[in-house]
């Protein structure tokens, strides 16, 4: 099952093992019983340290679970973990025999706080790239938690189990049977989500900090970017996010960063992420602002930045930087069926619907090629779309045009998500040229409509938006008020690009440090 290079260089790593471990393989004499004992088997034989056994008694089989010799199993893997998923198991391998993880002492040191008795299944799908930090990171939970269990489970080796739960995105995860999130969650927002203090104690935390130099609110590649410019010039440089690494997180392949040939978002995140820890800046993640306040509204001069947890952070200067969600359609049955057939993610939650019959809304480029996708794996797509023409590029166009479970529907509103309780059943859209309305059953809608800025917070304040939500600049990035500076999608730059917004984010740190310098401060 594994190539040679992959062999060779498991072996190699699995020399860092601090204690024998036990792989325990719970088979059923199916074909993929056949595949799993195949993995375990070859995974054993490369290490003296590891043993492979097939006595195992998971009531979920075919599974297998890793476990110091001598103790029961706390890490599961019921499915076969490769694909995205192999890092998940190397690092399974060698945390559970006791290699360090690499998190910090105070995170580690939170873990081992949740003191917590849960059993953790997640469902994944082995093309999904947002999957495996979630099990990874409930794989450390169990570890460092003696009475928890955690599962990884493989939509498609146990597709009864994902119809009865009616699982229709990925990640998602459950507690003790009860659903308790899906979507990318890191490490600290699983931790900060079963930790109920955890809000309070971030409060204390935070209100205890002096005031920064610059302040950048959102963890994007403009953030990031900012952070890095303004702490290279030796200033006091933090970040304020709710995930370091923001819509590139969701983003699958990138293929015009300059310098970068080929790489994929959660990777690029990453990089950044490691870039910005070079450099001592205070990270503040998991954390939403709620309000802010000028520096000509403050008696003291600095800008205040209110977060929804009540603390509060004063800098001499901020840099916007929140970034852009999904757009939504905004009709009836939407809210009530994300993720239980509403989805926005084709590359993530696409493998779920095998074999069934799709909706993509939306004829820009990513909507087409969220339909080319999605028509590899679904037994149909029907793209959606409102204008009476494509606006994807016509090479994109012509490859749709070229499938044959494809339909196309132009001129077309989208009116309402039907289901039948538990999940989709139907899209009903308006002919914009006779006004009738039409029904397209089916089990699945990917919404594909561009994106939102994240500027809610701001309606209540004296920055100015545009009529889209925009936060308005000009060409030093310099908003309206008073040492509020902002960058990247949430501005209105006119074009929204990774490599743009880098550039914004650096040329917005910039005019932060000039105006600090210019104001005597």
């Amino acid at each position: 099952m594994l190539d040679q290079n992959t062999s060779t260089q498991l072996k190699t790593l699995l020399q860092r093992l601090e204690s024998p471990i036990e792989i325990i393989a719970s088979l059923d004499g199916s074909e993929k019983s056949d595949k799993i004992k195949e993995l375990v088997t070859e995974v054993a034989a490369l290490s003296d340290q590891v043993t492979a056994r097939f006595d195992g008694t998971n009531s979920r089989t075919p599974s297998f679970g890793i476990a110091k010799v001598g103790e029961q199993a706390r890490v599961n893997f019921a499915g076969l973990p490769m694909g995205h998923e192999f890092t998940s198991l190397i690092l399974a391998l060698l945390q559970v025999s006791g290699y360090a993880p690499k998190v910090s002492d105070e995170v580690l040191a939170q873990i081992k706080g949740l003191n917590i008795t849960a059993d953790f299944d997640v469902f994944v799908s082995l093309s999904c790239h947002n999957c495996p930090d979630v099990v990874q990171a409930l794989n450390l939970i169990a570890i460092y938690n003696p009475h928890a269990t955690a599962t990884m489970i493989d939509g498609a080796f146990f597709q009864d189990e994902v119809e009865e739960r009616k699982i229709m995105a990925v990640p998602m995860l459950f507690q003790n049977g009860e659903h308790i999130g899906q979507g990318r969650m890191t490490l600290e927002e699983i931790i900060a989500k079963l930790d109920t203090n955890s809000s309070a104690k971030d409060a204390e935390k935070l209100n205890a900090k002096d005031a920064f130099d610059v302040l950048v609110i959102g963890g994007g590649p403009a953030g990031n970017t900012a952070a890095i410019y303004a702490a290279r010039k030796g200033i006091k440089t933090g970040i304020v996010a709710e995930r370091l690494g923001g819509q590139v997180m969701d983003t699958m392949d990138i293929e015009n960063f300059t310098s970068i040939p080929k790489t994929q978002g959660p990777k690029f995140a990453a990089a950044m992420e490691e870039h910005v820890r070079e450099y001592n800046v205070d990270i503040m993640s998991l954390q939403k602002v709620s309000a802010i306040q000028g520096a000509d509204q403050t008696a003291n001069g600095l800008v205040e930045v209110t977060l929804e947890n009540g603390a509060k952070l004063e800098s001499k200067t901020i840099i916007l930087s929140t970034g852009a969600r999904w757009r939504e359609m905004n009709v009836p049955g939407e809210q009530t069926y994300k993720t239980r057939g509403v989805a926005y993610c084709p590359h993530c939650d696409g493998p779920l619907f095998k074999g069934k019959r799709v909706a993509v809304i939306g004829g820009g480029n990513s909507g087409v090629e969220a339909a080319i996708d999605l028509a590899g794996i679904v037994e149909h797509v029907t793209l959606v779309e409102f204008d009476t023409k494509l606006r994807a590029d016509q090479v994109l166009q012509d490859k749709l045009n070229s499938l044959p479970n494809t339909t196309v529907i132009m001129n077309a509103l989208s009116t309402e998500v039907v289901g039948d309780g538990s999940q989709v059943t139907a899209l009903k859209y308006q002919d914009r040229a006779t006004g009738e309305i039409n029904t397209i059953e089916l089990a699945g809608i990917f919404v594909q409509i561009g994106l939102l800025p994240n500027t809610d917070f701001l309606k209540e304040s004296n920055v100015a938006l545009s009529n889209r939500g925009e936060i308005i600049i000009n060409d030093r990035n310099e908003t309206n008020v008073k040492g509020v500076f902002a960058a990247g999608d949430c501005t209105t730059v006119p074009y929204k690009q990774i490599i743009i917004a880098t550039g914004e984010g650096a040329k917005a740190s910039l005019s932060a440090f000039d105006y600090m310098i210019r104001s005597g401060q």
